[in-house]
């Protein structure tokens, strides 16, 4: 796992320890795993717009063109 090996693993969390306090670790995991949770959600999530116009409605431009012929 990136050339770190369990020494320098230990050594590293022992600094995130000191540094944030316990009472701040349990925040911080949950906050990452919402986020990674989120990015693979997105990730795998297909893109989707839908464009097509809803029936009985009428386009702007179609009541531009019906306005104008009633008004001449």
């Amino acid at each position: 796992m990136f050339g770190l090996g369990m020494q320098e693993l230990v050594i590293i969390l022992i600094i995130i320890l000191v540094l944030f306090g316990a009472k701040r670790l349990p925040e911080l995991a949950s906050g990452m795993g919402k986020a990674i949770k989120n990015f693979k959600k997105a990730s795998t999530e297909i893109d989707e717009i839908d464009v097509t116009p809803k029936k009985g409605a009428e386009s702007d431009s179609e009541k531009a063109a019906e306005e104008k012929g009633k008004g001449a």
